[in-house]
């Protein structure tokens, strides 16, 4: 079926043939913007071509284009040029500089659109009232310095589930292919901060299970959005498992708003009833994101949100914190094991806090501990800087024209993306960018009391891969503290042994993950 829509919409161009002379041969009284360089375009044909790339497919084509076009190129998909930067100096301007102007968002493709209820949810809300609403509420209700605090017995939970699931096959001498059991302890723990309650294995499972499921999969179905209304009807049945996904979503995921929503009203009661019977100190201090939403209101729209809405926000809540992180881990790991001299290095600086000033007998890092290793920190952005679980963040939209490297012109709705991965690994920034070498930072950072090395890119960008600007991930910090809690628990209470090597190979799923997941022999420690 697909051969005959390519077909279809290669004679097509017959019918545009108006649209495609304008384009290549504009009117001579409008004058031209000066785009950033890129390939010949080719309407129709060319659009599609792109469609059918993923992000990390097009990578190596777009470094192929930054070799000879420079590093900033343009390509053209559908309607509108997509401008792709791969200087760091070139996206602090975009970013940070003109921060305010480079802040929307495209609008939403047809398959997306059902995802993210109509662009009604932090990632692809239009730059506006209604995404300052969405990010503030998940800024100020959740991810405050005092809730994610309130947070901590949550991570200790989440954290012996993961050791539990690391000796089960240690303690026969397998070895333990560590990802999936990194991915279900971050889901368990977002899990928890999104509907505020400990479920069942088996109903977590499920919701684990629909959300992969779509995340894995959502790629195939970009060839819909060419043009919706042929799609439709020549590729029926792929629209229709595209619906049966988001129903499979909201199936798992609406009776929890609901049991979440009928439960606060009940303690909303009690307490009208009785203030003695409930703490309401103690009900504050259990908000969870769902909590946050059912009070909502949408500023331009003078509304609260619907249960679509709400099941959008979920699963970019849960989508956002689990894949990104436990891939992140998992990178960091990998690169422990293939390193242990760089393992054996972390290991005696937890030792050095745990067991310094103290009599040898805490067995667990403590939140309150990591601000005192700064190698452990090192070694977080190190991993974060050569494996970033993004090679690009979500597109762009500027507002009105745009200027960048005082040269080119970015026009009004234009799109732009950045490659996160190139920046991080610029020579001219990070001597031998392609080894893991942790004490890059310590040069940078953390010693005697020195400034912190900014993963914002606020005053310059070094890397990004939380993004920069106004569109950065709110959640960096949590991000940096789930990443540091757990690396450090893991080495402190085991130690990490190769299994016929490490490959550090990569290939694209909803993040960039290792092309063949690690195994590893894992010990405990004898302290």
């Amino acid at each position: 079926m697909e051969i005959w829509f390519l077909i279809l919409v290669s004679l097509s161009i017959c019918a545009l043939l108006k649209s495609t002379l304008l384009l290549f041969f504009p009117s001579t009284t409008k004058p031209s913007l000066t785009l950033p360089p890129g390939p010949p375009t080719f309407p129709i044909i060319g659009s599609l071509l792109w469609l059918r790339l993923s992000f990390f497919n097009l990578e190596p084509i777009l470094r192929s284009l930054h070799a000879k076009f420079g590093p900033i190129v343009t390509l053209r998909i559908l309607s509108r040029p997509v401008i792709f930067v791969a200087d760091r100096s070139v996206a602090h301007q975009a970013l940070v500089q003109q921060g305010a102007l480079c802040a929307d968002r495209p609008p939403a493709s047809a398959t997306t659109k059902i995802f993210n209820s109509n662009q009604h949810n932090i990632s692809a809300s239009y730059y506006g009232p209604t995404w300052r609403r969405l990010r503030r509420n998940l800024t100020s209700e959740i991810l405050h310095p005092s809730r994610v605090k309130a947070y901590s017995p949550a991570r200790n939970w989440v954290l012996q589930i993961l050791k539990t699931r690391l000796e089960s096959p240690s303690s026969s001498g397998r070895p333990v292919a560590v990802i999936e059991d990194f991915q279900h302890a971050m889901f368990y723990l977002l899990v928890f901060m999104c509907f505020g309650d400990k479920l069942e294995e088996e109903e977590i499972a499920r919701i684990e299970e629909v959300q992969r499921r779509l995340l894995l999969n959502f790629g195939k179905f970009n060839l819909l959005n060419f043009w919706p209304t042929l799609t439709k009807i020549l590729l029926r049945k792929r629209w229709n498992m595209l619906y049966k996904f988001r129903k499979d979503q909201e199936d798992v995921l609406i009776p929890l708003i609901r049991a979440r929503m009928k439960l606060k009203e009940e303690e909303s009661r009690k307490m009208k009833e009785d203030s003695d019977n409930i703490n309401e100190k103690e009900i504050k201090n259990i908000v969870c994101y769902v909590d946050t939403l059912l009070s909502l209101q949408l500023p331009d729209e003078k509304r609260k949100l619907d249960e679509g809405e709400m099941v959008s926000l979920c699963s970019e809540f849960l989508n956002a914190g689990t894949d990104t992180t436990s891939t992140a881990l998992q990178w960091i790991m990998a690169n422990l094991v293939k390193y242990p001299q760089i393992q054996d290095k972390l290991f005696r600086e937890i030792k050095g806090v745990l067991v310094g000033g103290g009599d040898g007998t805490q067995d667990q890092v403590k939140e309150d501990d990591l601000q005192k290793m700064p190698y452990l920190k090192a070694v977080v952005l190190e991993g974060l800087r050569r494996h970033p679980p993004g090679h690009f963040v979500l597109p762009h939209a500027v507002t009105q024209e745009v200027v960048l490297d005082d040269k080119y012109v970015v026009p009004k709705d234009g799109i732009i993306n950045f490659m996160v991965a190139e920046m991080g690994w610029d020579p001219r920034v990070w001597e031998d960018p392609k080894t893991f070498k942790p004490e890059r930072f310590l040069n940078i950072s953390y010693i005697n009391g020195g400034e912190a090395f900014d993963i914002t890119g606020n005053k310059e960008i070094k890397m990004m891969p939380f993004g920069a600007g106004r569109r950065i991930c709110p959640a960096h910090g949590l991000a940096m503290l789930h990443l540091e809690y757990f690396v450090a628990n893991l080495i402190w209470s085991y130690e990490w042994k190769p299994v016929d090597g490490v490959d550090l190979s990569e290939k694209e799923e909803f993040t960039v993950v290792m092309k063949n997941p690690l195994k590893a022999q894992v010990c405990k420690r004898l302290k």
